[in-house]
């Protein structure tokens, strides 16, 4: 039987046109069989954050910028409230926020609205050089890595992204509805990247792209405990929400095996960040789950992630008194903290081995 790229042009309109077709009867089949309970949500003095749904694996996001502006709010500890309602901005844009009956969408624009709006600012402790830099590589990131992570999730890993994707409502027909926005999502990413330009390349141009950036992004980070510095910065909320995506969606593939091999430090980067802003986030390789011996591999289930009415990081550290204990773990240096914990004094370490 011949491919789809043999098919005369009017073969593959039809096509096109026939799972365009599909695409809108299984969303109006969802819609007629699903009732939607919609949540009454008022924005005044409130950050509502609108995303799409929690994915199934344990990840809070498929979506890089999605996880970015969600990390980006903890970092600056704005309380905040989720809404998972699968619509898009004005501009087709997701993520986006609603403050005090204000919408803005894109997550460049949403973090300058927040800056002038509250008087936050990750940025404060970079001069103009570090600046340029920052957004130097922010572009290289939101432009570039991430075009070959969409080929990677979307195109070529396509079978795991389905498992992963959660939608709401649809019961029995939830299987169909994943499949055909899957493979609706792939048809866009693929026209997007060739309408950017690096759709044109083949799959191996497209990986050798993407490892130059992993590259970039680890010899910048070297052994520094954010990528501009000591301090946090805007940046570290973009390239953490990229990475993760390697880090944690995209089981045995060439960007996991980069990022938990040879650019170790990057992993070790995103593991920092995860444990400090996402404590909630628990990883099925994470050691500071404890299991007891009876438990068995079946037994192991994702847990999901809490989705808090008003999110506030300190509040919820609080709760859970990090501050008072802690546990020795392998991965626990001789004060408890974590090797991964972005607060471990590095120099304090040293001299401490070097006295034993």
């Amino acid at each position: 039987m011949a491919g789809l790229g043999s098919d005369p042009w009017w073969k593959k309109t039809l096509y096109l046109t026939g799972g365009a077709l599909l695409a809108a009867a299984a969303y109006l089949l969802h819609e007629l069989l699903v009732i939607r309970k919609q949540q009454e949500i008022d924005s005044k003095d409130a950050i509502i954050l609108h995303q799409f749904a929690r994915p199934n694996n344990g990840v809070p996001s498929l979506s890089p910028f999605c996880l970015k502006m969600e990390t980006y709010l903890r970092m600056a500890d704005l309380p905040y409230q989720n809404y998972f309602g699968g619509k898009l901005s004005a501009q087709g844009k997701m993520p986006w926020i609603e403050y005090n009956h204000e919408k803005v969408s894109g997550t460049e624009f949403i973090i300058d609205f927040l800056e002038e709006k509250l008087g936050v600012n990750l940025n404060k402790n970079l001069g103009p050089h570090e600046r340029a830099i920052s957004r130097a590589v922010t572009k290289m990131v939101e432009e570039h890595f991430y075009w070959t992570l969409a080929y990677c999730q979307w195109v070529d890993n396509l079978n795991e992204t389905r498992k992963m994707l959660s939608l709401s409502g649809g019961g029995p027909f939830s299987n169909l509805l994943r499949w055909v926005v899957c493979h609706i999502t792939k048809g866009i990413v693929k026209r997007e990247m060739h309408g950017h330009g690096i759709g044109r390349f083949s799959e191996e141009e497209i990986y050798m792209l993407m490892e130059k950036d992993m590259r970039s992004l680890a010899g910048l980070l070297g052994d520094k405990k954010y990528i501009m510095g000591p301090k946090l910065s805007t940046l570290d909320a973009t390239v953490f929400g990229h990475l993760a995506q390697a880090m944690w969606t995209l089981p045995g593939t060439r960007p996991e095996r980069l990022i938990k091999g040879e650019l170790i430090n990057l992993a070790m980067y995103c593991e920092r960040i995860r444990r400090k802003f996402w404590p909630e986030w628990h990883h099925e390789d994470d050691n500071t789950i404890y299991e007891s011996e009876e438990s068995s591999d079946g037994s192991k289930t994702h847990t999901p992630l809490l989705d808090f009415s008003f999110y506030s990081r300190t509040e919820t550290f609080e709760d859970e008194g990090a501050e008072n204990s802690f546990s020795r773990t392998p991965d626990t240096d001789f004060t408890g903290h974590s090797l991964f914990d972005s607060d471990v004094d590095m120099d304090d370490y040293t001299d401490h081995e070097q006295c034993k």
